[in-house]
């Protein structure tokens, strides 16, 4: 009877412990794609605002040293991570690629920052903004991607 009540404890357990892992993995899940929204749209925003004032104000000329400038303050106050010149230039290109938020804001539910940096330079050659609409329809890893 003893041995009884271990093995079903023992079962009752396993339930509990396979039903826990499943409730977090999918809060991680949510969290991970709720960040990459996040991080993505806010990317987004840099490069439209910072291409609005370079460009749209015919300041093209003083481009360069703004770019840098920002990259350079953005680091101070924001740690290195993700605002380097080089990924500035990235937002600033994502923007420009897609200059609508309707447009933007479906793609970056389906794609994270990664899958648009490795898709924009074919979407560049190209020149079809659509291409990525069908990259997201089949979710690979970036690794595979790469």
């Amino acid at each position: 009877m003893k041995e009884e009540k271990q093995i079903v404890s023992q079962v009752a357990t396993e339930s509990l412990i396979t039903d826990l892992r499943q409730i977090i993995e999918q809060a991680r899940g949510h969290v991970a794609a709720t960040a990459n929204y996040a991080l993505s749209i806010m990317y987004w925003q840099i490069g439209k605002r910072i291409n609005t004032e370079v460009l749209d104000n015919k300041r093209a000329e003083y481009g360069k040293q703004i770019v840098a400038s920002v990259a350079r303050q953005l680091r101070e106050e924001y740690g290195s991570k993700g605002f380097d010149e080089k990924n500035i230039r990235r937002m600033m290109q994502f923007a420009q690629m897609f200059p609508d938020i309707q447009i933007v804001s479906p793609l970056v539910s389906k794609l994270s920052w990664s899958h648009f940096l490795i898709d924009m330079p074919l979407i560049d050659r190209y020149r079809n903004p659509s291409k990525p609409l069908k990259l997201a329809s089949t979710t690979f890893p970036v690794m595979i991607t790469k």
